[in-house]
């Protein structure tokens, strides 16, 4: 084989074998954390597609209104504030399966429309007020903390406070050690409280 030949040859081979390999995009955007992926749950004003297989005339695009309730053709009114969208989806399915008006429906949720999710803080924080939390991923109250630009000089930031009301309209407060966190005291990633929409977050001042 002469020289040429084999030079052909080579080239390919090298062809076909980084023809096989798959193409990495320069711009293709970083992997989200899994630590980070919120499990969404139905809050108030979200405005949600239902969608029923082969029933078109049962699907339905609507407003969680603020009993946390949506209104489905032929059901009425179901509660689905607090469920995730996977409940929300077995709630409808079995509200018309229960109700005999469709055998085995398959029901599809989305989020058309997300809600306005806003926590507030007060207290000693250098930038107290209301704060939007991002849709699709979490906020941890030492991030939001961070964003209210930190803890003042008279924080007593062992003692921070979470008000919440639950999905079942009982409310249940929380009290988190942040300083420890912020001064390295507490090691490993931050594993401070994950907030949910209208929680009230109050940082005291420290008893001298």
């Amino acid at each position: 084989m002469n020289t040429h030949a084999l030079i052909l040859r080579v080239a390919l081979v090298a062809a076909v074998f980084l023809a096989g390999r798959p193409v990495r995009s320069q711009n293709a955007p970083p992997a989200l954390d899994p630590k980070k992926i919120l499990t969404y749950r139905v809050h108030t004003t979200d405005k949600l597609s239902i969608r029923i297989f082969q029933e078109d005339e049962l699907s339905t695009i609507c407003l969680v209104d603020s009993k946390g309730t949506v209104n489905l053709p032929l059901i009425g009114e179901l509660h689905v504030y607090g469920l995730t969208l996977r409940e929300a989806e077995l709630a409808i399915q079995n509200a018309y399966r229960d109700s005999r008006y469709l055998r085995n429906p398959e029901v599809t949720v989305t989020v058309e429309t997300y809600a306005e999710r806003e926590v507030s803080i007060s207290g000693q924080v250098k930038a107290p007020g209301r704060y939007a939390l991002p849709a699709e991923t979490t906020m941890s109250l030492l991030e939001l903390i961070t964003r209210a630009q930190g803890l003042t000089d008279t924080a007593q930031g062992t003692k921070v406070r979470v008000t919440r009301v639950l999905p079942d309209g009982t409310t249940h407060v929380f009290t988190e050690d942040v300083e420890s966190r912020i001064t390295g005291r507490a090691k490993g990633r931050d594993e401070t409280l994950i907030l949910e929409p209208d929680d009230i977050i109050y940082v005291p001042e420290r008893i001298i």
